[in-house]
């Protein structure tokens, strides 16, 4: 939809990818069922790079949790582009000033956490984090961020999840403190945030940004694409932008995404299981009306 992170992401690299591809790109929204309708779209197209798909784990998400006429296996990953990083934060004026506390605090059966979506890479997170320290706080979810972000400042909730972006104004406004990284590295802006492994929780997500086609692309356009985005990171106007919105880049190769992606399903499709979602989604399902 407008505005929101995938839309965000692709219209500010849509006027730099066209300046290095040589070819004008076009952002079209195609709102309806969290993707489905987009994913159906991508699925009929002409596999000749003329119409593609921004990718992020919501797409997995979506295919997994209904029941879309096209799902991400009817989709060829192209490459990835971005990872965005998971922050873990609190209200700065709450007695936490680590994950450690936050963690500690949770196994005296008090803790009380938190994630924008029920059905998300957020509450997958905060589920595996539960699992890695060996507590068991309840985990609450919300129709969005913003909801979230207020019960986080007002201390009903000790921690919350979510991307730098969500969270911009709160934190340039001193409001709330940033407690870890859940990833692989530190982000650039916020270099003394240290990550969750750091802090001794063996625990890493990847929210990626990049790029799907239609099956059957041919590989000379694959080759095209890659040789393009890997410019594209390395262009130096391009990258004041996405260091400025957070991102991390995260180029994945084609034949690398594709494998990517299906670990990535599987996981999803283990973490909906054993969490309860997809047998209460189901349940919903078959009961029309």
């Amino acid at each position: 939809s407008p505005g929101g992170g995938s839309d965000v992401f692709l219209r500010s690299m849509a006027p730099h990818l066209s300046r290095i591809m040589q070819a004008t790109m076009i952002v079209e929204n195609v709102e309806g069922g969290s993707g489905a309708k987009a994913m159906a779209q991508l699925a009929r197209a002409k596999p000749d790079g003329s119409e593609l798909y921004a990718t992020t784990p919501t797409f997995i998400y979506t295919s997994l949790l209904s029941k879309p006429a096209a799902s991400y296996h009817d989709l060829e990953p192209l490459v990835n582009i971005f990872y965005d990083p998971e922050v873990l934060f609190t209200a700065t004026d709450s007695p936490y000033k680590s994950v450690k506390d936050v963690v500690e605090h949770a196994r005296s059966g008090q803790g009380r956490w938190g994630a924008a979506n029920p059905a998300s890479l957020e509450r997958q997170t905060m589920e595996r984090l539960k699992q890695k320290a060996g507590v068991n706080p309840a985990v609450a979810t919300f129709e969005g961020g913003g909801d979230m972000l207020i019960n986080v400042l007002n201390h009903t909730l000790d921690m919350g999840v979510g991307e730098l972006q969500e969270m911009r104004g709160q934190l340039d406004a001193g409001k709330i403190r940033l407690l870890g990284v859940v990833g692989d590295e530190r982000m650039t802006q916020f270099p003394d945030v240290r990550t969750v492994k750091e802090q001794g929780i063996d625990l890493s997500v990847r929210k990626f940004r990049g790029l799907a086609g239609p099956k059957g692309m041919p590989r000379d356009l694959i080759t095209r694409w890659e040789v393009a985005v890997r410019t594209l990171l390395d262009d130096p106007e391009y990258k004041k932008l996405y260091f400025a919105d957070g991102l991390q880049p995260g180029f994945m190769p084609h034949d690398e995404y594709v494998a990517f992606m299906n670990t990535f399903g599987n996981d999803t499709a283990t973490f909906l299981k054993e969490s309860g979602v997809i047998r209460v989604v189901h349940h919903l399902h078959s009961h029309p009306g």
